[in-house]
């Protein structure tokens, strides 16, 4: 902060490209109160959570199926990854030659480019299950469904957990792209109408925001993650 009030302020980078923080802080405030930065930060967080949340339960369900099973792991695993550093911005033009510009086209690009960390995560915890564990659901004669909710999915809940953290922080990422290219209301649109006028303070402000975003988002999924597996820790 220190950095950017000096560089700023003596001008050792332009105005036009560096704005002070105080502009900054100011066009942040007449945006969230005046202006459209409130709606269009609220879109952006929604399309967020959406796309997080479908991601989640994808690779959750997907993962479950795939992880409970050595044969599938086996015979899945290299598709899987080959698929997973498919980056997901990089199918926006497929997706919109499919589905066109329209907020569904952006919500299932979010939603692919969110899903991996859950499913890969899911996946590994499912395999890490203790091969005692499967010998006495055997013994207990227990049905593939109640091996899965009793006993996989607890095993694989903190792997679950950690995957959704870094699928929230990816949804964020892609849903601001996928503004950008598709030309969606959001974070992502603002931005760069901001750049492309040259209306530094603003641009400045939208980063700003997009940070806060990503920031209180992760800590608040990293408190109910402390507190959903408190059990772990007695």
């Amino acid at each position: 902060m220190a950095l950017w009030w000096l560089a700023s302020h003596q001008g050792w980078i332009s105005k036009v490209f560096l704005p002070t923080p105080e502009a900054t802080w100011l066009s942040l405030k007449n945006g969230l109160t005046d202006g459209e930065l409130k709606e269009f930060t609220w879109a952006t967080i929604t399309r967020m959570f959406e796309g997080w949340l479908l991601a989640s339960l994808i690779g959750v369900a997907l993962g479950a199926l795939i992880g409970i099973s050595a044969n599938a792991r086996a015979w899945l695993q290299p598709t899987l990854e080959f698929m997973r550093p498919l980056p997901a911005s990089a199918l926006l033009p497929l997706a919109i030659s499919i589905f066109g510009l329209n907020p569904n086209m952006v919500l299932s690009v979010v939603a692919f480019g969110a899903m991996w960390p859950v499913l890969l995560a899911t996946v590994h915890g499912f395999a890490a299950v203790e091969p005692r564990l499967q010998e006495v659901a055997r013994c207990l004669q227990l049905s593939r469904g109640a091996f899965v909710w009793k006993v996989g999915l607890p095993n694989a809940l903190p792997d679950i957990l950690a995957g959704m953290r870094l699928s929230l922080t990816v949804s964020l990422i892609v849903s601001v792209v996928g503004e950008m290219i598709a030309s969606q209301p959001g974070l992502g649109q603002a931005i760069l109408l901001a750049a492309r006028a040259f209306r530094a303070s603003e641009l400045f402000a939208g980063i700003v925001l997009l940070g806060l975003i990503g920031f209180a988002s992760s800590a608040m999924l990293a408190a109910f993650e402390k507190r959903f597996l408190k059990w772990q820790h007695p």
